[in-house]
């Protein structure tokens, strides 16, 4: 036993091995509450680092708005000139409009009248193809009756033709018949005067008798010699070979 007052070591070594254990468990509750803090500091600096996300992407997001706003008073303002403009040209423009609708009234009554009578071309024209197809018809019916007159016809221009020819043959073989003749009488008077230049008077004032007197005595004396018939025949003859044409773009009675 000690004294009173005194400290044992063994009392000394409890009261530490007390301590350390009071110390031990302060320690531990210390640690675990800072393993706490430590956590809900790392849970806020994550909630942190999310919350500034979230900041950035507002901030982001109300200039965007910002902007998308200034654009649209930017657009409105420009809507708005464009709509005092457009205001004040139709201010300019309502006479010329007034005046386009009045020329637009008269160009739609004109062009109904000209539908109409369009109308009416077209039924005429529907009325003239569908009577030319009946004449076309017709006469796609009735063609060998047009041929046959047609080759009637030419033969009548042809019967014209050759009457026509042989009237200006005949007439030519008068007109050469005629000439002959008095050529033959000239030539005889002539030879009656140089072969009697001594006949008296009373016979010399009448050449003319004696010429037809012995005109058919000479022309008898002189059989061999070319009469004026048979000259007229024979030029007859000569035109008469040549064959008659016949053209249907001329008329035969021209000449007439």
């Amino acid at each position: 036993m000690t004294e009173e007052g005194t400290i044992t070591p063994e009392i000394q070594i409890n009261q530490l091995e007390d301590a350390l254990a009071t110390e031990t468990d302060r320690l531990k509750k210390l640690f675990a509450a800072y393993e706490a803090q430590e956590k809900e500091l790392v849970d806020a600096r994550a909630e942190i680092e999310v919350l500034e996300k979230e900041i950035i992407d507002k901030e982001i997001e109300r200039e965007a708005q910002e902007s998308l706003i200034a654009e649209k008073d930017f657009r409105i303002r420009e809507l708005e000139m464009k709509a005092t403009k457009a205001d004040k040209r139709v201010e300019h423009l309502q006479p010329a409009l007034q005046t386009m609708e009045e020329k637009y009234s008269r160009e739609k009554d004109r062009l109904g009248k000209v539908f109409g009578i369009a109308e009416e071309l077209d039924n005429d024209l529907k009325l003239a193809v569908t009577e030319m197809k009946a004449r076309d018809d017709w006469y796609v019916s009735h063609m060998t009756l047009f041929e046959d007159l047609n080759k009637a016809i030419k033969e009548r221009y042809e019967m014209i033709e050759r009457a026509v020819e042989s009237e200006r043959q005949s007439q030519h073989m008068s007109r050469a018949f005629t000439e002959r003749m008095d050529e033959m009488v000239e030539a005889r008077a002539e030879e009656m005067t140089n072969q009697e230049p001594e006949a008296p008077d009373e016979e010399a004032d009448e050449p003319e008798e004696v010429v037809e007197e012995t005109s058919p005595e000479e022309t008898t004396e002189e059989p061999q010699e070319e009469t004026p018939e048979e000259a007229v025949e024979e030029e007859v003859a000569e035109t008469s070979e040549e064959p008659a044409t016949w053209n249907a773009d001329v008329d035969p009675w021209a000449d007439n």
